[in-house]
């Protein structure tokens, strides 16, 4: 059979449940998804004195080909974003910055080293988000950077945020959907704290400082990220969920949940609804943690489902803005991008298709033997010949297609790095 003959026959039994395909496609159409820039050379960046890997991060494997030019990484995102279905965004670090050669702190970047982004971001019909760089500098060797006692080392980080802000907003300027500029810190200590408290009361005037200085909501959101630790900070990080999530709630900012960032018995879906209920907008750094903050890349599990069900279910599919976190240096980058973004978008899609309605109706009514029933029956539904259809119309490649043009361009290009 046809992928459209698949595709009848998938639509006519999920009409039986009121479920008009057609309207799930036009939805989904419309939502982006923010890929890491970073995926692309392992978080290495552009700068003309560029420092190790820190902030409790790390990348393993040696894969060929990475990355090594602003013009190469952007023609790697292009040829990821031409196998992914939809119309996506791009998400940038400071480090990512074009200088021209000549060294430029952190808090004297400028939107103008991100032209050429906005210009090629132009070209592609893309928006960009962006973050300030908090680790992986001189003035980040300790571990602390908003929370550090030295008021001059405080000050520079602040200066950079603020800086931040101001190349957020030129990126929704210039390309007319704002930026999400998100501040994420590594702040944190190995051993356990003899004092929590004031580390955070730092961190809090640094972020009020920060916020402090106007920009324009309409072309920069602001959000805020929290972790349970890293590699260095195993024992006290500043920047806590409830930290965060009360801060955020206070100042009227987004806060950003990153699924590598909680205990491992903690879900991020389970935390979407009680969020939703105080805050308009939240944002997500979807990731695949690995017995820790690994930053796997995404692929279609329970959780990557349960996340798109709470978003879909609770019709917050406009407050809720979903971006990628993960870096894999032991396969192809490329396919990397195309395999975590595709595996985000098929999740909305299959939370997309489940009678959600009626689910809530049935506990409502207490029916949970029929609500156990559907859930478990609509795991097997043939959404995949649903998401064939999409790729096709999308003018993407339909299942494992795309691995041959990702070998190609390996062959074609990466190899000759």
């Amino acid at each position: 059979m046809t992928i459209k003959e698949n595709f009848e026959l998938a639509k006519q039994a999920y009409s039986k449940w009121g479920i008009d395909v057609e309207d799930v496609l036009q939805k989904l159409k419309q939502v982006p998804i923010s890929i890491h820039c970073w995926q692309g050379d392992d978080v290495g960046g552009f700068e003309v004195n560029p420092s190790e890997l820190s902030g409790g991060i790390d990348v393993t494997g040696n894969y060929p080909g990475k990355a090594t030019t602003p013009e190469q990484l952007r023609s790697d995102l292009e040829k990821a974003l031409s196998l992914i279905p939809g119309k996506h965004r791009v998400n940038l670090h400071a480090i990512y910055a074009e200088t021209n050669g000549e060294v430029v702190e952190r808090d004297q970047l400028e939107p103008k080293h991100f032209e050429n982004w906005v210009a090629w971001a132009k070209e592609q019909g893309l928006g960009l988000d962006y973050n300030p760089t908090l680790f992986s500098h001189p003035k980040a060797s300790d571990g602390l950077t908003l929370s550090h006692p030295d008021e001059e080392i405080r000050e520079f980080w602040i200066n950079h945020c603020i800086g931040s802000r101001k190349i957020g907003e030129y990126f929704g300027k210039e390309l007319g959907t704002p930026a999400l500029t998100n501040i994420w810190i590594p702040d944190g200590y190995k051993d356990i704290p003899s004092d929590r408290l004031t580390p955070r009361q730092r961190l809090k005037d640094s972020l009020d400082k920060i916020f402090a200085v106007p920009v324009d909501e309409s072309y920069n959101l602001d959000a805020v990220e929290s972790k349970v630790f890293g590699i260095g900070s195993e024992s006290y990080v500043v920047g806590s969920h409830e930290f965060y999530l009360g801060y955020a709630l206070k100042n009227d900012k987004i806060c950003l949940l990153d699924t590598g960032h909680y205990h491992p018995t903690e879900t991020v879906s389970n935390k979407i609804s009680s969020m939703l209920l105080y805050s308009d907008k939240i944002a997500l750094h979807v990731s695949r943690p690995v017995r820790w903050d690994s930053d796997h890349v995404v692929i279609l599990d329970d959780e990557l489902k349960e996340i798109a069900l709470e978003i879909v279910r609770n019709d917050a599919l406009n407050r809720v803005i979903i971006g990628l976190d993960f870096f894999d240096a032991s396969i192809n980058r490329v396919a990397a991008w195309t395999i975590g973004t595709r595996n985000m978008v098929k999740a909305l899609l299959y939370a997309m298709l489940v009678p959600n309605e009626k689910l809530k109706q049935l506990q409502e009514e207490g029916n949970f033997t029929e609500r156990l029933a559907l859930m478990e029956e609509f795991k097997t539904y043939p959404f995949g010949a649903i998401w064939d259809y999409y790729c096709e119309q999308m003018g993407v490649p339909v299942k494992e297609a795309w691995l041959e043009e990702v070998k190609s361009y390996e062959t074609e290009v990466l190899s000759k790095r």
